[in-house]
């Protein structure tokens, strides 16, 4: 429970991201000159004049209007409820490798254990539309890299991020996901009972105002705390032009370690990391080496090669029986028995399955019983 002078100061710093045209930067430029929000409400127009553009001193000058109110009683009210906390650029709980980066935000929304935003922690990012292989990888690397005690930071989406979660919430360094909406809100919905997982043993932040809806805007311009929160960030699997290449680029200004999983050159979800790894990121095949690389963040871990992994069946069983197939194939060459047992299939069926595929140009059969499939763009 806040106490008065809590939900005051509070109240404070609400105001002050809720002001328009007051971003991060221009809040800091105030925090800096006045020292604390509450300075800057009781300063008057000439004094934040000789700071910010009149329009933005007009705004910080005139009276709480009832909308602004009701946002800011919400806000309090959700701060008071258990797990839920405000962490401002003057708590001693913000995270401290955000403070780094070029544009913290002032005010973090946060539910459930904000002692792992200040934990070792590894980004784990990809593609929202992976392979099987791929959402296996993420799962794995994860739950390794969080058994070795790294946090790991995702940001909630489908694919790539949802594995990372589950694999981080399985290991002690548990997971943290970073949203980009308001902190009441989960995007996308089929992502609810895993954010309510998180919210109880990890931790999801926001910094966008409650209520805020998906905005797409909103999405590459969080990936900066992803990647800030972080050490290092991992790329499992992402397309020539995707989000997870501007959280690996952010990464990199942010003097971060950038990690990618190499994959089949067929794959288009492989010719991003291809990129990163020609462009100086650290090809890795399992979760000892990128432990290797932040040695002074987490223990040695037994190597846990990705060829050693368990194979799982992540395609829908109730889906057309080609369909799995396609899915749960992904583009590595695979032995025929390894893909019956992913498709829970026997090999009979697989095989009439892979002969339409076959034939249709979509799959090459190989020496041994190999199969893999072929890129059709």
């Amino acid at each position: 429970m806040l106490s008065s002078s809590q939900a005051q100061e509070l109240g404070y710093w609400i105001r002050l991201v809720e002001t328009p045209g007051v971003g991060n930067q221009t809040g800091r430029k105030l925090l800096a000159a006045f020292g604390s929000p509450q300075a800057v409400f009781e300063a008057d127009f000439h004094a934040l004049a000789q700071w910010v553009a009149p329009r933005i001193a007009d705004a910080l000058a005139t009276p709480v209007t009832a909308a602004l109110q009701a946002q800011i009683d919400k806000t309090l009210e959700w701060a008071n409820q258990s797990g839920n906390q405000m962490l401002t650029l003057g708590d001693g709980c913000y995270p401290k490798t955000l403070l780094d980066i070029s544009d913290p935000p002032l005010v973090l929304y946060a539910k459930g254990r904000t002692d792992l935003l200040n934990a070792p922690a590894v980004a784990v990012v990809g593609s929202r539309n992976a392979t099987t292989q791929g959402l296996i990888n993420a799962e794995k690397f994860s739950e390794a890299l969080s058994e070795a005690g790294l946090t790991i930071i995702s940001g909630l989406a489908l694919g790539i991020d949802t594995s990372a979660h589950h694999g981080g919430l399985r290991g002690k360094g548990s997971t943290v996901a970073v949203i980009g909406t308001g902190a009441d809100i989960v995007y996308p919905a089929r992502n609810r009972e895993l954010a309510h997982r998180i919210a109880e043993t990890g931790c999801i932040l926001s910094e966008y105002t409650l209520g805020t809806s998906a905005v797409a805007a909103n999405f590459p311009r969080r990936n900066r705390i992803i990647s800030g929160l972080a050490q290092g960030v991992l790329v499992v699997e992402a397309a020539a032009r995707s989000g997870s290449l501007i959280t690996a680029r952010m990464a990199g200004d942010q003097g971060r370690d950038v990690f990618a999983i190499p994959g089949s050159i067929h794959s288009p979800l492989a010719k991003g990391c291809h990129l990163l790894i020609k462009q100086g990121a650290k090809l890795v095949e399992s979760a000892q080496d990128i432990l290797e690389e932040l040695t002074h963040f987490a223990p040695a871990l037994p190597e846990i090669s990705v060829s050693a992994v368990e194979r799982e069946e992540e395609a829908d069983a109730t889906g057309a029986p080609e369909c799995a197939v396609l899915s749960a194939l992904g583009f590595d060459p695979v032995h025929v028995d390894t893909l019956a047992e992913r498709c829970n299939m026997g090999i009979a069926e697989l095989q009439s399955a892979l002969l339409n595929h076959e034939l249709n140009g979509m799959v090459e059969m190989l020496p041994g019983s190999i199969v893999r499939r072929v890129a059709t763009s």
